[in-house]
């Protein structure tokens, strides 16, 4: 495998020389399941697990590797394994909180370019939802592209379009239809060699179907959306890297139900960077943006400037990040603790 067609280039390299031990090879994580890693390298894909002293180092699940990543490995090249050792710096990632109630960061994906922000036009089409995952996006380090999909299933296309800039703020917006073939070939302007986009959006958006149009073969399979409430079915399991016809990289990821912040403080003034501007206008610096007098934003909003849900909508992720940040910092303690313990078990045991 040519190593330049799936991102290799002069900063990869330069870190992976200051690591590399005699003997190693450098890949990238193609596929994750269950703390095995299918690998792509110069010898083909190989199937990995970590050393040892990786997984006992390891103190969080974001030392572990993730789909993107790019590894240091020793080969077994006759038996198409390996052992993963290292995992060089990342240059972007993709993060959430865990699903359920473990205080635990989830890479979905990392060492990306760009993301397609994949939200369909029919009944689903959820505005507060698409804040969030742009939020995501922004404190990602990639740069975002809301991809609209389904656009022969909707009749009131202007008006989705206009509530969707509205949250935008910048970012491009593409309108396709692989039905039609409408946007397709905007859309893959946005695809350039040695370079890696990741497909992020919910069930039954069709993240599936426009990943088979870009490889050109049927790659996943594609489930009917219900009927009952125009949610879909979850047709991708795992998250996987795909290489494109020319030689881009894409990341397929299974549709996310749950998308929970996690340490988002940049991404969220990006993504509501209007609300804070007009903040700073506000008569006082601590103004909760209520009834205190003199609140810019308050004003914005009774000119039609600014929506009332907009603003509700930040509020509840700034709620979101303080009681993530409480909880964070519970755990850090925690864990402290617990290493500590270890650490005067083994002495006494001396």
């Amino acid at each position: 495998m040519e190593l330049t067609h799936i991102g290799f280039n002069d900063n990869v390299k330069e870190a992976y020389e200051k690591i590399a031990k005699v003997n190693q090879i450098i890949g990238r994580i193609s596929l994750e399941h269950k703390r095995m890693y299918r690998v792509w390298t110069v010898y083909g894909e190989l199937l990995c697990e970590v050393s040892g002293k990786l997984a006992y180092g390891a103190q969080s699940r974001e030392e572990y590797p993730a789909v993107g990543d790019w590894v240091i490995l020793t080969p077994r090249s006759a038996e198409a394994k390996g052992t993963i050792t290292n995992i060089l710096p990342r240059k972007s990632k993709f993060s959430r909180k865990v699903a359920g109630n473990n205080t635990e960061e989830q890479i979905v994906a990392a060492n990306i370019d760009m993301i397609f922000l994949v939200n369909s036009l029919n009944e689903d089409l959820n505005i507060r939802r698409l804040e969030r995952y742009v939020t995501l996006t922004w404190e990602s380090g990639a740069s975002p592209v809301i991809v609209l999909t389904k656009a022969d299933l909707t009749a009131d296309l202007s008006e989705k379009l206009r509530v969707v800039e509205s949250v935008a703020l910048g970012i491009p917006v593409l309108t396709i239809s692989v039905v039609n073939n409408t946007g397709l070939d905007q859309l893959k302007t946005y695809l350039h060699p040695g370079k890696t986009v990741a497909l992020l959006g919910s069930s039954g958006v069709g993240k599936s179907t426009l990943t088979n149009y870009l490889c050109g073969y049927e790659k996943q399979e594609v489930q009917e959306i219900r009927d009952t409430d125009a949610k879909g079915r979850h047709t991708t399991t795992n998250r996987e890297m795909v290489l494109l016809p020319n030689n881009s990289i894409l990341i397929d990821t299974p549709g996310m139900r749950e998308l929970q912040l996690w340490n988002s403080e940049e991404g969220l003034s990006n993504s509501f960077s209007e609300i804070e501007e007009l903040a700073a206008s506000c008569k006082f610096r601590d103004c909760q943006h209520e009834k205190e007098m003199g609140c810019a934003v308050k004003l914005a909003i009774e000119e039609g400037e600014l929506e009332e849900e907009r603003l509700q909508s930040y509020k509840k992720l700034l709620r979101e990040l303080a009681f993530l940040e409480r909880r964070q910092d519970k755990k850090a303690k925690s864990d402290e603790k617990k290493k500590w313990k270890s650490t005067t078990k083994q002495f006494r045991k001396r």
